[in-house]
């Protein structure tokens, strides 16, 4: 208490013995008065503003394909479209389809292709004597009246198309095997020894 009084009384001597005026101590009273209202106000502010908790950002994550859609056609026992692991193979496709019918020509497939999304994998049916439809064709080929379907086709089937011999077709068919169906007409440039002139021979012809 005592040290109270005393600090009070230094400070209204200190006051009186300021060298100011009646004007200037008024002023620097009411700076004072400010400045110790806004500290006040600092502080409890200070004491009760929440916390305001940001939300970490979310990152969207890649959409992974696992998965390809494959169309199984011709002589298998459940033919359709089916969904396959990537990199799954043409003999992973036959056996989901069932795998294939008795006496179905299988010789121009390769089973161990990786399979693409989308594609069809297409095995000729056995024909009505036994053998295959295509080893039938294969024995006595014929031209056909339309357009021959290249996706299908054997190389007996080809030879039939103008300007394409034995050698040409068996590239072909040695093409389609390892990089699987075709997907354009056009596409039939990449096969060595057909060039532009030649293509527009049989373009119109085949079809996929």
């Amino acid at each position: 208490m005592n040290q109270l009084r005393n600090t009070l009384d230094n400070a209204r001597n200190w006051w009186e013995d300021l060298n100011f005026s009646s004007l200037q101590r008024k002023s620097l009273l009411v700076l004072a008065l400010v400045i110790i209202a806004s500290s006040g106000f600092l502080v409890l502010r200070g004491t009760s503003e929440e916390i305001v908790q940001v939300a970490p950002p979310q990152i969207e994550m890649p959409t992974v394909t696992t998965h390809l859609m494959v169309d199984v056609a011709g002589a298998v026992l459940k033919p359709g479209v089916y969904a396959l692991p990537m990199n799954a193979r043409v003999i992973d496709a036959i056996t989901a389809a069932g795998n294939v019918l008795k006496g179905a020509d299988v010789s121009d497939i390769n089973l161990a292709r990786i399979l693409k999304d989308g594609e069809q994998v297409y095995v000729y049916p056995p024909s009505r004597n036994g053998g295959s439809a295509r080893s039938s064709v294969r024995n006595a080929p014929t031209r056909s009246s339309g357009p021959i379907v290249l996706n299908r086709a054997s190389a007996k089937e080809l030879e039939a198309l103008d300007g394409i011999g034995p050698v040409l077709a068996a590239r072909i068919i040695a093409y389609r095997n390892a990089n699987g169906p075709f997907v354009t007409l056009e596409a039939l440039l990449e096969v060595s020894g057909i060039g532009p002139a030649k293509f527009a021979q049989f373009k119109e012809k085949i079809r996929l």
